[in-house]
């Protein structure tokens, strides 16, 4: 009677009273769409004896589990997704999964004690689909791991300590993302990545990589989101991207980086964004963008880069987003056109000048470029100018403040002495003739001294010749 009765229950009821019946008791289970077991941070040193066959996902994060036997879950044909992130997991038996043969992801992250993987570890998971191994203290994974695993299109491996990247990924067709970022992987060898041509992301910053082989990324044809930043690569391949006519993001920051080759990003016709901020560049060959048609944003910034010649910049004028900033400019006329382009656009700022003095510490959208018969003269040589005219002009006017001076104390002392002949009108020859003789000796020791100051100036100030010559028809009319 009591199987008729549930048989006569409609199926999304007897899926309900099944999942929640057989629910282990540390959890939680729920149906909406499917099968849930939740249990995530119930202290479970050991897993429950049996789950749900309904069960569609499992989740048992947060505990404090340390050893999968085999079979370990039973047979649960209806799962799809089981996390085992943040356990105490050291060992995993060969065949642990075998029974969860639709198991579509699998999360083991956070697992610091795993550290080896045997070869049959994932027996059984022919489905699999997303893998998440990272944080788990793995050296390494032996090659065959994943030979059963053909539909794996994810896989994550993050914080570890790989030194290679694992040969195991080498020709699975169907893989579309690797996640290899803050490992210790030292090289990129040639064969490393071959037989990826489905691979779309490949994160591999923030390891030791200095030596990447020739031809290393020629499999690599459907990459669009390349992560190579913060590594210490000083140098790349020739032809290092050659192929990946699909990419769509290069980061290349963070390296040690003093030259941009004209050849590297030939092929990258799609690339939208590139990174090469954080190196110390000093030098981009001219060429170097040609080929980046459909670039919108360039980080160029905290380099060495001092100056940005127009023909570098021509092929990609139409960018959206540049970014200059922390580099230490000479904003010389060379910098002329980016201005301009800066005014044009709205799309630059911060882009603060380290040289000529006159204007390091000031913004390059503030610097004057000044021009004589259409030819820019740069700030440096602007100042040099302007201060002379400024040294020309008060020279000028205190000579001329001079020769106003002595001319009125010469115009006083001849009213005076007139004056004065005229109030002593009984004054002897002799006396007249000795008094002029005094004032001639004063007028011409007033005018060897004027004479000894243009000397002077003419010395001082050679390019301002007109001076001379008139203080010379001056003290010829007064000896005269």
């Amino acid at each position: 009677v009591k199987v008729s009765v549930l048989c006569l229950l409609p199926q999304a009821v007897l899926s309900r009273w099944a999942c929640v019946r057989a629910c282990p008791a540390s959890c939680s289970c729920t149906q909406e769409r499917s099968c849930s077991v939740l249990c995530d941070r119930s202290s479970m040193a050991e897993l429950p004896k049996e789950f749900p066959c309904e069960a569609s996902a499992i989740n048992l994060d947060k505990n404090r589990l340390k050893f999968l036997s085999e079979r370990a879950f039973g047979t649960l044909p209806s799962l799809k997704s089981l996390s085992l992130d943040h356990n105490n997991i050291s060992f995993i038996t060969p065949g642990a999964f075998k029974g969860l043969s639709n198991l579509v992801e699998l999360k083991m992250a956070h697992n610091e004690y795993i550290s080896y993987l045997h070869t049959r570890t994932f027996t059984g998971l022919k489905k699999l689909v997303r893998l998440d191994l990272s944080d788990c203290n793995l050296f390494s994974i032996p090659d065959r791991i994943f030979i059963e695993q053909i539909a794996l299109k994810e896989l994550l491996c993050f914080q570890n300590n790989f030194r290679r990247i694992p040969g195991a990924i080498r020709g699975m067709e169907n893989l579309t993302h690797i996640y290899l970022e803050r490992n210790k992987i030292e090289a990129v060898a040639y064969n490393s990545l071959l037989g990826l041509g489905s691979l779309k992301y490949l994160n591999l910053q923030e390891n030791r990589i200095n030596v990447i082989h020739d031809q290393a990324f020629q499999d690599l044809v459907r990459l669009e989101n390349f992560y190579l930043n913060d590594n210490l690569l000083s140098e790349l391949p020739r032809l290092a991207f050659k192929g990946l006519t699909r990419l769509k993001m290069l980061n290349l920051g963070g390296n040690q980086l003093t030259n941009v080759s004209r050849t590297w990003f030939s092929d990258l016709v799609e690339l939208e964004i590139l990174y090469l901020d954080r190196n110390q560049l000093v030098n981009i060959e001219e060429g170097a963008f040609e080929n980046l048609t459909s670039l919108i944003t360039l980080h160029l910034n905290s380099n060495n880069l001092t100056t940005l010649p127009f023909p570098v910049f021509q092929p990609i004028y139409f960018l959206g987003r540049l970014f200059l900033f922390k580099n230490p400019w000479e904003c010389d006329c060379g910098l002329e056109w980016l201005k301009d382009w800066m005014e044009s656009y709205k799309l630059v700022r911060d882009v603060p000048c380290a040289s000529p003095s006159s204007v390091a510490g000031l913004d390059l959208s503030e610097v004057v470029f000044a021009k004589v018969n259409g030819t820019c003269i740069d700030p440096a040589e602007l100042n040099l100018t302007t201060a002379s005219s400024d040294i020309a002009s008060t020279t000028e006017n205190r000579f001329n403040s001079l020769i106003s001076k002595l001319l009125q104390q010469e115009l006083r002392e001849e009213i005076g002495n007139g004056t004065e002949s005229l109030r002593n009108g009984t004054l002897l020859d002799s006396e007249e003739v000795e008094l002029s003789g005094v004032r001639g000796q004063r007028a011409l020791a007033d005018q060897s001294f004027f004479c000894f100051l243009v000397l002077i100036w003419d010395i001082f100030l050679l390019k301002y010749q007109y001076v001379k010559l008139i203080v010379s028809v001056i003290c010829k009319e007064q000896q005269q």
